[in-house]
């Protein structure tokens, strides 16, 4: 009796090891593995280990027959495997099981089973998700590592109030958390890859041991060169998510340096967040693509937007999912109003896809939009990137 499972096993575990064992009892197992390709091309990261090292780990495993690269792509990867070696049986995790995966069993004749996840005996209960989660908060190591590299924001809500010409309307908050970078940092796609460019010119590494808020100074002032040809100043929430730890709200009133500056780096609040947020790629914005044609600044569009920023911190603040995935999407939908040219051609197929999913309370664009991520507020991350492998799971950064 053939058994096959799939997966990625890149931070190869105990909850994979258990797995494997368990799956055995249903006859020979044979693995499954993502390819490097796969990985790079669905999750943006790349991988820990290559997937001939990935691959030789998994065929040690003694409840393992053999293991195979699968030459598939995408969440339905292993296909061109599972028709090569035909199969009995076709095991998944619980979080793992799709109605796509089972239907693909069911005219195959392939018997599905689903496993509960559950460690070994006297084990902790291990995922791939909450390891790279508890290494990104291991109180700095990771932020201090080489291989670290220089942390990205995430703004939330207030988008497009950094900028004087909009904020001269109406004063109000921007929000943003700093993400450790633990997955690939596309360029165009609305995580500041600019300001971090311009950070590592200074410093290749990590970000210098000082003051926060000095150093988000230092770095708006260097981005922004008065020398600067192309008559842009970016907008000073880049350089404050980015250098600030945790969850930040600027207050800007008519200038590019916001009046008031206030973190958030309380534990249960971050971690709320990071149980709630994840990310979907899209297409990084296209050259030539303008997101302020057609721009409607209004000092009532100004308001809404000042006035569901305000609203989001204050949902945040109190853990309320409910109130914070609306002010959320309300957020959201004043940026847009302001600047229609947001919403690029394919972006909407994104946001109808995703929107229509009863797991997913709210959505935007980081940044000025155009492309790049949809930024999901959702029941359960950690569930929600089990499911769909081309979600990104966020890692806030701690001080």
């Amino acid at each position: 009796m053939k058994v096959f499972v799939s997966g990625c096993y890149d931070l190869l575990h105990s909850g994979h090891v258990e797995f494997f064992r368990q799956a055995s009892q249903y006859g020979d197992l044979y693995v499954g593995i993502g390819s490097d390709a796969t990985i790079l091309h669905y999750k943006h990261h790349k991988t820990l280990y290559p997937e001939q090292e990935r691959l030789f780990m998994v065929k040690s495993i003694r409840y393992v027959k053999d293991a195979f690269i699968n030459q598939g792509d995408g969440v339905m990867d292993f296909i061109p495997t599972v028709e090569a070696l035909k199969p009995d049986r076709f095991v998944v995790n619980a979080d793992g099981s799709s109605e796509e995966k089972r239907q693909f069993c069911q005219e195959r004749g392939i018997e599905y089973i689903v496993l509960d996840r559950t460690p070994a005996d006297g084990l902790e209960a291990r995922s791939s998700t909450s390891i790279k989660a508890t290494l990104g908060q291991g109180k700095g190591q990771i932020e201090k590592s080489p291989s670290a590299g220089i942390p990205t924001r995430l703004d939330l809500a207030g988008t497009w109030i950094d900028q004087p010409y909009v904020s001269t309307y109406a004063p109000g908050w921007a929000i943003t958390i700093s993400l450790q970078p633990t997955f690939e940092i596309r360029e165009r796609c609305g995580l500041s890859t600019s300001t971090r460019n311009q950070i590592k010119r200074i410093w290749p590494v990590h970000l210098p041991d000082m003051d926060p808020e000095m150093l988000a100074k230092l770095v708006f002032c260097f981005e922004n060169d008065p020398e600067r040809t192309d008559g842009i100043i970016s907008g000073a929430q880049d350089a404050i998510g980015i250098c600030m730890p945790g969850l930040c709200r600027h207050y800007y009133n008519a200038h590019y340096w916001p009046e008031r500056i206030e973190s958030c780096t309380d534990e249960h609040t971050l971690s709320w967040l990071e149980r709630h947020l994840c990310m979907i790629p899209m297409f990084p914005r296209r050259p030539g693509c303008s997101v302020v044609d057609g721009k409607d600044i209004t000092e009532a569009h100004v308001k809404a937007l000042a006035d569901a920023a305000a609203k989001c911190w204050d949902a945040i603040m109190c853990t309320d999912l409910e109130a914070f995935a609306a002010t959320y999407r309300a957020s959201f939908e004043a940026q847009i109003t302001l600047f229609p040219a947001m919403i690029q051609p394919g972006v909407q197929d994104y946001i109808d896809q995703y929107a229509s999913m009863k797991e997913v309370l709210a959505w935007k664009m980081p940044g000025a939009g155009g492309g790049g991520y949809l930024a999901l507020v959702v029941n359960d991350a950690s569930t929600f990137c089990q499911a769909h492998e081309e979600a990104i799971p966020l890692v806030i950064r701690r001080p």
